[in-house]
């Protein structure tokens, strides 16, 4: 299951909106075939696999991190494959969340005589596919917020001076979060200020992709509730697509013609676009992970309402001093009580950098 996950991890960057999976064969106790998923409307891992492993899959043992589907959607069923070929056994790390699936998959699977077992390595699986598990069973996208910092917490100085406060490895390190996110989003208050292009711009190459796998480029999100966009933002220039979330009233004629995709909002009590409504937009778009790269006041509105599930910042060793400004706008938090209580999930170096990753404890 182990060399299972292994292969499912090559599809990270190409697998959206389809979660990443990998299957191996075994036939007294050799591997006959294996397979990873690439990307959405190819085979899946469990028919690549058998396709390697041939007649030799007759009586073999499979080991997949996700529950075989049974349903036919852009390609049919894998169970329907694991029966034709012979396999005498399924192992699956997780039961599918989707509820097309929901065990179904393994419960035909049985009922035809093959031997069925999950759980193996599931937490490992569900580490790998976050946004996926969280979409299928209805509560929306991941959301992890990517914030960089000095040591003091500071993120531009007063005159909003801020490149570069991390160094080029961090800065590289991102363009793979990026790369392995559905959408990337931020808010009208940074395009603004630095007209972003929140674009990948690593190589296939650089990604481990394949030769004719091409890099995939996140949806851009850009929250912008009075329709403030320019028409000639960068980012409407480049390759992949841009969505632009607005108020009930914007007018998004111009930004329409400029090739950006509209979605008008619901506003909250506090006049600002719904985060509850912005996460079933992106969900019904089948986005899985979502990349904040965004300001204080939106990144300390994202935690306050509490849609990021983690958060990574990057932390340089400098100090920027008082007069900085600060790393979020977090209005209301007076006593100890009412902090935002973290737990480190993952600290390392990135260059002359740390990366501290923390997931929100409830």
């Amino acid at each position: 299951m182990a060399r299972a996950i292994g292969l499912a991890r090559k599809g990270r960057y190409t697998t959206d909106p389809n979660p990443r999976v990998g299957c191996v064969l075994v036939r007294d106790g050799e591997t006959v075939g294996e397979g990873w998923h690439r990307r959405a409307g190819e085979p899946h891992a469990e028919r690549i696999a058998l396709a390697e492993a041939g007649e030799r899959a007759r009586g073999a043992t499979a080991y997949v991190t996700l529950e075989p589907c049974c349903h036919h959607g852009r390609t049919p069923p894998c169970t329907e494959g694991l029966l034709e070929a012979g396999v005498a056994r399924v192992v699956a790390a997780m039961t599918d969340p989707n509820p097309l699936v929901a065990g179904k998959g393994l419960e035909r699977l049985r009922a035809a005589g093959v031997a069925v077992a999950s759980g193996l390595l599931e937490a490992d699986v569900r580490a790998l596919n976050p946004g996926f598990v969280k979409r299928m069973q209805g509560q929306g996208p991941y959301v992890r917020l990517k914030l960089a910092m000095s040591l003091d917490g500071r993120t531009a100085m007063a005159n909003g001076e801020s490149q570069w406060i991390t160094g080029e490895a961090a800065r590289r390190d991102v363009q793979y979060l990026r790369a392995g996110s559905s959408a990337v989003l931020t808010g009208i208050g940074s395009v603004l200020a630095d007209d972003p292009s929140m674009n990948v711009r690593l190589s296939a190459a650089e990604l481990g992709l394949p030769p004719d796998l091409a890099v995939r480029q996140p949806l851009r999100v850009v929250l912008d509730t009075h329709a403030r966009m320019p028409a000639g933002a960068r980012m409407l220039s480049l390759p992949g697509q841009t969505l632009v979330c607005m108020g009930p009233d914007a007018q998004p004629a111009s930004l329409q013609a400029a090739g950006a995709q509209v979605a008008s909002l619901p506003l909250d009590d506090s006049g600002r676009l719904s985060w509850d409504a912005l996460m079933e937009e992106l969900g019904r778009r089948e986005i899985n992970e979502v990349l904040l790269e965004c300001g204080a006041t939106l990144a300390g509105s994202a935690l306050q309402v509490g849609v990021v599930d983690e958060l990574i910042g990057y932390m340089a060793p400098h100090l920027m001093g008082s007069d900085a400004r600060g790393l979020l706008e977090l209005p209301g938090v007076e006593h100890l009580a009412q902090r935002l209580p973290l737990q480190f999930s993952d600290v390392r170096a990135v260059g002359g950098d740390l990366r501290l990753t923390c997931r929100l404890r409830s």
